[in-house]
């Protein structure tokens, strides 16, 4: 049964529409915004690309962070340039999370801003990078650092899209749903696939709605990431982000135990929460751990020195100022597998 999950933010409100076939509804919508033309950016088959009902001019694209930078997003621009596109006509985005952002990006800059709307066709840009607005590229120095705000007109989450992708890019998507059970969704593991997504993208509306700009709610989403965004820079990327935000989130888990904020069982349930989807709980064993120190260090969130989103007594939270050797302690305590094994049998990673 397909759902909708409304994104209430005054005149930028949008709608998520989530399950099978959704994306058949693309044309009206790029009607109701009134466009006369549209550029699509697809990093998949034009057959799976709904015909947007104006002027269309289709772009290919390749899903993948080596393509997640300023240069994709200048060439995209440049396109738009060429085709004639205007800032009343649309942008569409077609494929995973890099395609989301990196379209997501050109259509705020372009014009100084132009309609967009995301065609998400992975599980995990279905549950994170398509709502709520936040676009980035990455920096060789490292990840999402060069971004900007710009809300979609609509999001349309076809769960048919989800039918075709490998095990791993599935298991990717998991990790952000993973982590949704700390900061605030509650237990989604017995739910069917559309239920998890919908709530997922309802616990995310939920709090982008009260904190659109990063300033304090929207910190949660952050839950896991602060090492997994390191672990995917010193991977060169050969990390998923799921996989990344997996070992993150048992990471956060640890660390709040050590820090005192939350008990051993609660600790543990991290871990059963990410082994319950298949995802690895162990660092890669080619990985420094002074080195993640080092770029934790360049996160957004650390302001006063190392900041992470941690468990606690009251729920989740930002906890700023974590000292250095807590955060070595735990990375030191965490068991090491070899990439290959970690992500070529990551369900049977296992901690001791």
């Amino acid at each position: 049964m397909n759902s909708t999950v409304p994104v209430r933010l005054g005149d930028r409100s949008y709608e998520v529409s989530v399950g099978a076939g959704v994306r058949s509804s693309l044309a009206a919508v790029v009607a109701r915004l009134g466009a006369r033309r549209a550029v699509v950016v697809s990093a998949r088959p034009p057959r799976w690309v709904p015909d947007p009902g104006v002027e269309t001019l289709l772009l290919p694209a390749r899903d993948g962070e080596h393509g997640k930078t300023l240069a994709t997003v200048e060439a995209l621009c440049g396109e738009f340039v060429r085709f004639g596109l205007t800032r009343n006509d649309v942008v569409v985005s077609c494929g995973g999370g890099t395609t989301t952002d990196v379209v997501g990006l050109a259509a705020a800059l372009y014009h100084r801003g132009v309609d967009v709307i995301h065609l998400p066709t992975t599980l995990l840009a279905q549950v994170d990078a398509s709502v709520g607005g936040k676009t980035a590229v990455n920096l060789p120095e490292g990840k999402n650092l060069v971004g900007a705000f710009w809300q979609p007109r609509a999001v349309l989450c076809d769960t048919d899209y989800l039918s075709t992708l490998p095990p791993r890019e599935m298991a990717s998507g998991f990790g952000e749903i993973a982590r949704c059970h700390f900061i605030g969704a509650g237990d989604l593991r017995g739910l069917s696939l559309p239920e998890q997504i919908a709530a997922s993208v309802a616990l995310k509306a939920a709090i982008v709605e009260v904190d659109e700009r990063d300033a304090g709610r929207r910190h949660l989403l952050n839950y896991g990431h602060t090492l997994g965004h390191a672990l995917e820079v010193a991977t060169g990327f050969a990390l998923r982000h799921g996989e990344a935000i997996a070992i993150g989130t048992v990471f956060a888990g640890r660390l709040a135990f050590v820090l005192g904020r939350i008990d051993r069982a609660r600790a543990d349930e991290h871990l059963a929460v990410v082994r319950h989807y298949g995802l690895p709980t162990a660092l890669p064993a080619e990985v420094d751990p002074g080195g993640l120190v080092g770029q934790m260090r360049r996160d957004k969130k650390a302001v006063d020195g190392l900041g992470f989103v941690l468990d606690g007594p009251g729920g989740a939270e930002l906890v700023t100022d974590v000292p250095v050797d807590a955060v070595r302690r735990v990375l030191d305590e965490m068991p090491r597998l070899p990439m290959a094994t970690l992500v070529g049998a990551a369900s049977d990673a296992v901690l001791t």
